[in-house]
């Protein structure tokens, strides 16, 4: 059982910048492919990111590419999105998430384990 935990989110304006960071406890956090999705109000989650049990793959949705850099830390059993030039439809709940695969994925069904989210809201 991997445990997840979200923080970092927050009230930005647009163009703003914000580090969301998951902590894991729990299981072997470098055998995870990990992942970053997002759910607006009335919205599907959706895929933001994905990294890598190693760090060095990384998968983006187009609409945060460029903008958003994911990355991880096993040794601390971290991992982080860095949000640059932050718009308001960027306004959402921001989950992480564990996968047991060894490939990446933006499907939400192949995560198996999600944390409880923290809010990112932009201003306009």
């Amino acid at each position: 059982q991997v445990l997840l935990v979200e923080s970092g989110g927050g009230l930005v304006q647009a163009g703003g910048s914000l580090r969301l960071s998951c902590a894991a406890s729990g299981g072997t956090f470098s055998n995870y492919v990990m992942g970053w999705f997002r759910q607006a109000p009335g919205k599907e989650r959706e895929f933001v990111a994905a990294i890598s049990w190693s760090g060095r793959r990384t998968y983006y949705q187009d609409s945060v590419k460029g903008r958003f850099t994911i990355s991880r830390d096993n040794a601390k059993k971290m991992m982080y999105l860095q949000m640059n030039t932050l718009k308001p439809e960027d306004t959402a709940a921001y989950y992480c998430a564990a996968s047991k695969l060894s490939v990446l994925t933006a499907t939400r069904d192949r995560y198996d384990y999600w944390g409880q989210g923290t809010q990112v809201t932009v201003s306009s």
